[in-house]
């Protein structure tokens, strides 16, 4: 696990950016698994920067998304789907034909799921994976107890989700969706690359716990901890509870010139 610790979630955003850029540069047709939310947003429009201005081309890129409600069909406004093309995917070149996202109005969702699981491993995999983490160190919908073995599959969200997602839905916690589909902690684990992005002070105490913590299913980002490239990439507020935060910095910017992002 690798901890960079970035003076505002600008910084943060265009750091991650690079890798993003690179590994696409390097592989046309890398397979990038994505998340929505607030978190990306500003990673996202950097790489749509570096599309129209450097021509970084994701013409050969396939996308798999981390999750969607369970309920909303992909033209709801609040759905992923929706989130993903207003935000992202219109903005470049990918091949509409090549993104995968959740479908929150399947009937069969069970089998659903092992199809998605099947579409990921027939793509050869997760080259990159992009998570942001919630205030209980969930990761995509994973919450707290999720098994680190768990595949894609429903999942009920916790009243502290719903309550945190509620600013997405005009602030009525009774209209945000209570089932999900995501990506289990297993399926993420499998990714080659986790690039994980926290910013604000809200996260700082799940980031502690899931960087210097005890790896434990109540926090389920700490088995981050067991992944040969994971990259926690901060703003300097959700660093603040890490005691080694000083020894983070120290070791990033010690990096020889070969191991750079970009």
């Amino acid at each position: 696990m690798e901890v960079i610790i970035n003076s505002d979630a600008r910084v943060a955003s265009e750091r991650a950016a690079r890798v993003v850029a690179r590994l696409v540069r390097e592989k046309p047709d890398a397979v990038l698994g994505l998340a929505t939310g607030s978190t990306p947003l500003m990673l996202y429009e950097e790489l749509i920067r570096l599309h129209a201005q450097e021509g970084l081309d994701f013409s050969r890129v396939t996308s798999f998304n981390l999750d969607e409600y369970v309920g909303l069909d992909s033209d709801h406004k609040w759905s992923y789907n929706h989130f993903m093309w207003d935000k992202f995917f219109s903005r470049i070149n990918i091949n509409p034909d090549n993104v995968n996202i959740p479908d929150g109005m399947v009937t069969d969702i069970p089998a659903y799921c092992d199809a998605y699981e099947r579409q990921i491993a027939q793509s050869g995999g997760v080259d990159l994976q992009i998570l942001g983490i919630g205030a209980d160190g969930h990761i995509g919908f994973n919450e707290p107890t999720s098994s680190f073995a768990s595949r894609t599959r429903i999942k009920t969200l916790t009243r502290r989700t719903v309550a945190d997602n509620a600013c997405f839905f005009d602030d009525d916690e009774a209209i945000v969706p209570r089932h999900c589909i995501t990506m289990g902690i297993g399926t993420i684990m499998e990714s080659r690359t986790i690039l994980l992005l926290a910013f604000g002070e809200n996260k700082a105490d799940a980031i502690a716990a899931t960087v210097e913590g005890p790896v434990a299913a109540m926090v389920p980002a700490s088995i981050l901890q067991h992944h040969a490239d994971a990259k926690i990439i901060l703003d300097e507020s959700a660093s603040a509870r890490l005691q080694l935060a000083a020894y983070y910095r120290w070791v990033y910017e010690g990096k020889p010139e070969w191991q750079q992002d970009a």
